[in-house]
């Protein structure tokens, strides 16, 4: 069983490595952007993988690190969460504005 446990970590370990590698390379790449939530959510499933395997290797501040890099994540995919509705909320309160301008206008030239 310990074994099992063991392999199973190591396997965790390497995902977790690859999907980071391959995160960095497809922002490199220019496939996806930095701030893209598939970059986000590649970076955070291979630190937590990352994290599993250094628990069970018992690497305590690789362990420490990937969890502040799980939490990075999170925080970047919910800043993008608000950011999306306050841009939406600037560009839906700049329309008001040009629809309340064109009724100024539109009374102003009498149509």
């Amino acid at each position: 069983m310990q074994a099992i446990m063991t392999s199973a970590a190591t396997a965790a370990g390497w995902v977790g490595a690859l999907s980071t590698a391959a995160a960095y390379l497809l922002v490199s790449r220019r496939v996806i952007e930095p701030d893209a939530p598939m970059f986000q959510l590649i970076n955070m499933l291979g630190g937590a993988l990352l994290a599993v395997s250094a628990a069970a290797s018992g690497a305590w501040p690789s362990v420490t690190s990937n969890f502040v890099w799980v939490l990075i994540g999170v925080q970047a995919l919910v800043g993008a969460r608000s950011g999306v509705r306050t841009v939406v909320g600037r560009v839906t309160g700049s329309f008001s504005r040009w629809r309340g301008a064109g009724r100024a206008w539109n009374r102003a030239t009498g149509r």
